[in-house]
């Protein structure tokens, strides 16, 4: 095994999917982390010059900060294994398992967790059956206000918040200009909060929960990535018991899921102090406005620390097989 004392580290984003920019920040901070502690990091975009690169270069991990299609959905990381280097995240089938938002809520829902009500429509069976009838249909089941959102992706693009049912049609083509099914979600009022979970070879450990306040509106993608249009409170203002159930119910999420290493888990708590689960991203942002590195600050940690402990972790998993 190489020495983790000084890694030689690999840091890939940027990629194609229409969360480059916000990639590449997170790359930039995650290469500056663990630049600070001794490490050699190369930062590669993923081209076609990055398996070559790789099978000549070799070396100890790859630290992936990839966001969308092309760091989550299975594919890319897929090829990473083949390659036989360390990488850290989540493996192929997790992936692939959290990309899909109605498949996380089903897992999740199977292992106890609480998720809203919801219905999944890939575009064909809008068409097929009628978009009027189908969409009666939904709002006969689910009822009002509900969210609508592409069934893979993240940072909240094609996202809309429906309070009346003249707003859902032009929901589902947003949702549609991202991805070819949409989830349709029963709205749960009450706090949001974001979870991240990590596990550096003891355990998935639930950081403290960020609670998320829109200073206007929905928490958008402008709202996510620009200072000043959101605020965050670290950690959230929840009761001790009502806190430690949202901790549980993200690591139940991400021991479901069977994610690996890190993860981000996006929950609402309701009234009662019940924690819904919405969605899981294995690679959550890294930027300067990003729950993660939050949630690592208000524990305590550094966060180069923390990345490099990511990257311990990955090659001794590799070494053992995980």
């Amino acid at each position: 095994m190489a020495d983790i004392s000084a890694l030689d580290i690999v840091v890939l984003a940027g990629g194609i999917s229409h969360e480059r920019d916000i990639s590449l920040r997170s790359g930039r901070r995650v290469a500056d982390g663990l630049n600070s502690l001794g490490h050699t990091v190369s930062f590669r975009d993923p081209d076609a010059s990055l398996l070559g690169y790789l099978a000549e270069n070799r070396p100890d991990v790859i630290w992936p900060a990839l966001h969308g299609a092309s760091g989550e959905d299975g594919a890319l990381r897929a090829l990473l294994e083949q390659t036989g280097i360390p990488f850290v995240g989540s493996r192929t089938d997790a992936a692939r398992l959290a990309w899909s938002k109605p498949t996380a809520k089903t897992l999740v829902a199977r292992a106890g967790g609480a998720t809203p009500a919801s219905v999944t429509l890939p575009k064909e069976t809008f068409r097929e059956l009628g978009a009027n009838s189908v969409l009666a249909t939904v709002l006969a089941g689910l009822g009002l206000p509900l969210v609508v959102k592409p069934a893979q992706g993240g940072s909240a693009q094609g996202v809309t918040i429906v309070t009346t049912e003249d707003e859902l049609p032009r929901a589902m083509v947003d949702a549609y200009t991202y991805a070819d099914v949409a989830l349709i979600e029963r709205k749960v009022e009450g706090v949001e909060v974001s979870v991240a979970v990590i596990d550096t070879g003891d355990g998935p450990d639930a950081l403290p929960a960020v609670e998320i306040e829109p200073v206007e509106g929905a928490y958008t993608f402008n709202a996510r990535y620009n200072a000043g249009e959101t605020r965050f409170y670290v950690p959230a203002r929840l009761d001790d018991s009502v806190a430690a159930a949202v901790a549980e119910a993200a690591t139940t999420a991400h021991t479901a899921l069977g994610l690996r290493h890190l993860s981000r888990i996006d929950l609402i708590v309701d009234a009662d102090g019940v924690p819904w689960f919405l969605e899981a991203n294995v690679l959550p942002g890294l930027t300067e406005t990003s729950i993660m590195p939050q949630a690592i600050a208000a524990s305590g940690r550094d966060l180069g620390d923390v990345y490099a402990a990511l990257a311990r972790a990955a090659i001794e998993d590799s070494a053992t097989g995980l």
